[in-house]
């Protein structure tokens, strides 16, 4: 007799979006966005900035900076980003708890991100963060080349654009509102499920039957 076909689903690969889904990035960027300004002796409304987060550094940079000077700017921001952002940086309520959840299912964890890779490995090193990958320098619908690359059926953001990444990528999209986008956005935008904050994902992650990923309509 044949032996019968199991039934248990494979572990799952999650993938989590980093500024303001998993760290609370607002202090660190802001101490920088003053100290760039004070560099480069250029006004940036740094307390506006922090309330817009998620897209690449070079859009916010756009708002203040001559076009010609973006891609410079961006360059002496990153690097002057380590020393300024890094430890004034705290997790969110639940992110290691997330990430953990993931690993106890026999799962991957991995973090795909609009911030420069490097500063977003520094972040989680520093607060004892270890997902199985980081992927950096993708914003929306291009985050989802690493989340198809890896596998990932389920993709939890803060933002629209991390919800429209895990839609292209045929993944679950689960957004948190702890980011600049609310809850009512985060759904108009497509999110298969919102949650006030990751504290509340441990809970739903092991109560998500096949964590089956979103699969986009036939035309």
């Amino acid at each position: 007799m044949a032996p019968m076909a199991s039934t248990t689903a494979p572990a799952p690969t999650v993938g989590f979006d980093l500024d303001m889904t998993l760290i609370d990035s607002r202090p660190g960027i802001r101490a920088c966005y003053l100290a760039l300004s004070e560099r480069t002796g250029t006004y940036i409304d740094a307390d506006l900035a922090v309330t817009r987060l998620g897209p690449p550094l070079v859009e916010e940079l756009a708002h203040w900076f001559p076009a010609a000077e973006v891609e410079a700017t961006a360059d002496l921001y990153r690097a002057m980003y380590p020393a300024i952002a890094v430890t004034a940086t705290p997790a969110l309520p639940g992110a290691r708890e997330a990430v953990e959840a993931v690993r106890e299912a026999g799962g991957r964890a991995i973090v795909v991100t609009a911030k420069y890779e490097p500063n977003a490995k520094l972040h989680l090193a520093h607060l004892g963060i270890e997902p199985d990958a980081v992927i950096g320098d993708l914003w929306a619908e291009q985050k989802a080349e690493a989340l198809r690359e890896y596998g990932a059926t389920v993709y939890v953001g803060d933002h629209v654009g991390d919800v429209r990444g895990a839609r292209a990528a045929g993944a679950l999209s689960v957004a948190v509102a702890t980011g600049p986008c609310p809850a009512e956005e985060l759904r108009a935008a497509g999110a298969d499920v919102v949650l006030p904050a990751l504290t509340e994902f441990p809970g739903w992650f092991s109560d998500h039957p096949g964590r089956a990923p979103y699969r986009p309509a036939r035309a």
